[in-house]
């Protein structure tokens, strides 16, 4: 595999307050979209993507004030950077999940998962390549030996808590189903949705090991009804409130 000759995370600016960043040798299922608002007192970091290449480094002329850093949900595509940042917030059943490697798990090739897992991702509609990746951060890296460091939230969320960056504020909302951590942050004000992958523009994993079928199916009410203008997902472009509602609803079309 060939060695990347850019920058290993892509970026660009969304309005006046937000960032996108991701990963750009990363399979679009691997590729998991971070966000960065920048608030007036602080600003909030949303999701850390696969922990390849430091985002703290890559990302430092951002972070030029307090960040509050959230986990939308503990799967390793979306905590890798986690560990480099130390105000981290995730919802309370995130805590089991982030403290042990093994339970956050992960890899970036097929040989790395179980063929059941794998197999999983297709029967959901990914197609995907043996190599999850394009290329590698440099000549020496190990794809095999790839593995996310554990590491604790020092602020546990619930439903209703509120993340208050001075000018703009987020409240949480816990929306269990493709894992049972997951949650949104929605500021009613903008009518914006960090949604993780509690929603995106893709193929939706549900009643995988650590979903939550019945409660996927409650999620997806409850966003439908969300008075969003545009949603900023943990995979795939951002979208508005028309698409939610098709993507809700062809989700609860399939699993009635």
């Amino acid at each position: 595999m060939q060695v990347a000759t850019d920058a290993w995370f892509a970026r660009e600016k969304v309005d006046d307050h937000t960032w996108h960043l991701w990963e750009q040798h990363a399979h679009p299922f691997l590729q998991c979209n971070v966000w960065l608002v920048r608030g007036r007192d602080r600003s909030l970091l949303v999701d850390t993507g696969l922990g390849i290449v430091s985002l703290s480094e890559a990302a430092r002329d951002l972070f030029d004030k307090p960040l509050a850093t959230v986990a939308t949900h503990f799967h390793f595509d979306h905590v890798g950077s986690f560990h480099e940042f130390p105000d981290r917030y995730a919802h309370s059943e995130a805590a089991p999940f982030l403290a042990s490697s093994t339970e956050i798990g992960g890899a970036l090739r097929k040989s790395g998962f179980e063929p059941f897992v794998w197999e999983y991702f297709e029967r959901s509609g990914y197609d995907l390549p043996d190599e999850l990746l394009s290329a590698l951060p440099t000549p020496d890296y190990d794809v095999d030996a790839y593995t996310v460091d554990p590491c604790a939230a020092n602020h546990l969320l619930a439903e209703g808590d509120v993340i208050d960056l001075g000018d703009i504020a987020f409240e949480v909302l816990h929306l269990p189903g493709h894992s049972p951590d997951s949650i949104g942050l929605f500021n009613a004000e903008r009518g914006t949705l960090f949604s993780g992958d509690a929603v995106y523009d893709g193929p939706l994993l549900k009643g995988f090991y650590d979903g939550g079928p019945e409660q996927y199916v409650a999620t997806m009410k409850r966003l439908r009804d969300l008075p969003v203008s545009v949603v900023h997902g943990g995979h795939d472009p951002s979208f508005g409130r028309e698409r939610l509602v098709e993507i809700c609803d062809t989700f609860l079309a399939q699993s009635s």
